[in-house]
């Protein structure tokens, strides 16, 4: 008698470590990046005909969170973000998205080791204040017909991103056992500055500011301003460009995020 109770409690501890490693997901490391193209690591010729250099864009981010959602998430519906799988990173990040040479990969944010597998179709995040107290600065030089800009440009507005799959020429955020998967927030400059190579008819350009309005405002060779202060010296037309423009900052790749425009 003494014996079956024995088997049994032998069983039942099996058992239950049967039962643990079935409820085990199976995990792999998903590497949070951020990115702002070769805009920001080359250079860019505005669409008003200034070549820009980029020396430091600081963008600070909070609440960033990975999603497995299915059905696809759509961004263009406006609707939250769903998912029984996520990935949510509790702290906030200044990264400098000209950090690195023009070759450079996309700054790494973080890296996750123990992220659930499957596939990470959408993304959210914000963005807050940094230490500097604005969410976005952005430093360099433009040039154009031999006069030099030194500007910087701090954003006190705060945006939020909700956005979809990924979409470029590969597919990222598709983590398997043991493996490696990445997931990308672009920021798309080209909505402030505009491009030269596009036609000025473009939608882009013509929701661009371009950088004719910034250097209008230069004194002594340089310019320094915060929204409030741009709001004085751009023209009301150019200002309100640049609001419409900020929000549209924020994609995956090529594709598009829904956007919230919060805190300043």
């Amino acid at each position: 008698m003494q014996s079956k109770r024995i088997y049994l409690a032998i069983f039942i501890v099996l058992l239950a470590g049967l039962l643990t490693a079935c409820s085990d997901k199976p995990t792999g490391t998903l590497i949070f990046r951020a990115n702002g193209g070769d805009l920001v690591r080359q250079g860019c010729v505005s669409k008003d005909g200034w070549s820009i250099q980029f020396d430091h864009v600081y963008v600070t981010l909070a609440g960033v969170t990975a999603y497995q959602t299915e059905p696809p998430y759509d961004p263009h519906s406006g609707d939250e973000i769903e998912a029984d799988t996520k990935v949510e990173l509790n702290r906030t990040f200044t990264v400098d998205l000209a950090d690195g040479g023009p070759d450079a990969p996309p700054v790494q944010v973080v890296s996750v080791g123990n992220a659930p597998v499957g596939h990470y179709n959408a993304i959210s995040w914000e963005m807050v204040p940094g230490e500097s107290g604005y969410p976005l600065v952005i430093e360099g030089t433009a040039e154009k017909d031999g006069e030099t800009i030194d500007f910087t440009l701090q954003v006190e507005n705060e945006y939020s991103y909700a956005c979809g799959d990924y979409l470029g020429d590969e597919r990222k955020g598709i983590l398997t056992k043991d493996g490696q998967a990445e997931l990308e927030m672009t920021f798309r400059f080209d909505h402030i500055f505009g491009d030269a190579e596009a036609p000025m008819d473009d939608v882009l350009n013509m929701g661009a500011p371009g950088f004719d309005p910034f250097a209008q405002a230069a004194k002594g060779g340089s310019v320094e301003m915060d929204m409030a202060e741009m709001e004085e010296a751009l023209s009301a037309e150019d200002y309100q460009i640049l609001v419409d423009a900020l929000p549209m900052l924020g994609h995956v790749g090529e594709g598009y995020c829904d956007s919230e425009v919060g805190g300043g």
